[in-house]
């Protein structure tokens, strides 16, 4: 019979999964097999400076936390051993920093994840990896916004400097 605490501690466990599963917009599945102690350590600093967490579970205690959450779809990606990356606002930066180090390092694979609520591919996890990160959506988005006011304060300079020009030749 299992000791009570243990099955106390892994119910745990799995309770906390599940609320990270069901509440952070983004969860990257990983497999870590061949990536040294310093290269984990390397990757697990770079997620934790972008706000992002970074565990390895069991596949069973995530696999009970995928059925509590009712996501059970994602258990096809739960095989060999697992690192499960958590970010709770940002869906790219996530994304970003594990495909590029699994670009530098063949032995990290991303497999898939759960992105706002909905279980995807590792292709859909690159697809965000190649969008800009949140700030340069921003500036974009702010670029765009002030596009219209710049021409139209172009063209009133360009009106005024005529009729200054006109005024001048009378």
């Amino acid at each position: 019979m299992p000791n009570a605490k243990v099955l106390q501690e892994k119910a745990q466990a799995v309770a906390e999964v599940t609320e990270k599963l069901k509440d952070y917009s983004c969860t990257i599945v990983t497999d870590y097999r061949g990536l040294t102690v310093a290269q984990v350590t390397q990757l697990r600093k770079s997620l934790r400076e972008a706000g992002v967490e970074f565990q390895v579970l069991k596949n069973t205690l995530a696999r009970r936390a995928t059925a509590n959450a009712e996501l059970s779809a994602l258990d096809e990606h739960l095989t060999g051993p697992t690192a499960i990356a958590f970010c709770k606002d940002d869906v790219v930066t996530p994304a970003k920093i594990l495909t590029d180090f699994a670009k530098k390092n063949d032995a990290l694979k991303v497999k898939g994840g759960v992105v706002e609520g909905k279980v995807v591919g590792l292709d859909q996890i690159q697809a965000l990896a190649n969008l800009p990160s949140r700030e340069g959506l921003l500036s974009m988005l702010l670029s765009v916004l002030q596009a219209p006011m710049r021409n139209f304060a172009l063209a009133v300079k360009a009106v005024a400097e005529k009729q200054e020009g006109g005024a001048q030749e009378a």
